[in-house]
């Protein structure tokens, strides 16, 4: 999965400052999942990525994982991060595992040389095995390391 995420909260994860994300809804999305981080404007730039740990649904889910983090060390959810999730039908929280900073970033240009016209989610996109995407994902990681 590529997902979009301000820079703020793209660095923290990959920092392994922040260990929960919140969305307003992402799907499908499992545990063990990859999920590799485009930081958008001003970074514009695919920086890393993490493992999906346990997903959970519901505000109430949320704070449960989200006290479980509190007590040990920190979850990285301020309120920023709830003021996002309030209002929403069905928000989520993502647990963050093993996160990766790549030595590199790969920008939205780089991203376009390879794949022309490439728009990067709004949110999130799936991205299949027989995309162009995906292969391209695959070299990236290698590059950095992480294969």
């Amino acid at each position: 999965m590529l997902m979009s995420i301000k820079p703020k909260f793209g660095f923290d994860i990959l920092r392994g400052v922040k260990r929960v994300e919140l969305r307003g809804f992402v799907a499908p999305i499992e545990s063990g999942d990859l999920v590799i981080l485009y930081l958008s404007s001003p970074v514009k730039a695919l920086c890393g990525e993490f493992t999906v740990g346990r997903v959970v649904y519901g505000l109430d889910g949320i704070r449960r994982i989200v006290e479980e983090y509190e007590e040990v060390s920190g979850s990285g959810v301020g309120c920023e991060d709830w003021l996002y999730v309030a209002g929403r039908r069905r928000p989520m929280g993502i647990e963050v595992l093993n996160p990766v900073e790549y030595p590199f970033r790969f920008t939205l240009d780089d991203l376009r040389r390879e794949i022309p016209g490439f728009k990067p989610p709004l949110s999130y996109r799936v991205v299949r095995s027989w995309e162009p995407l995906y292969k391209l994902l695959v070299k990236i990681r290698g590059l950095a390391g992480v294969l």
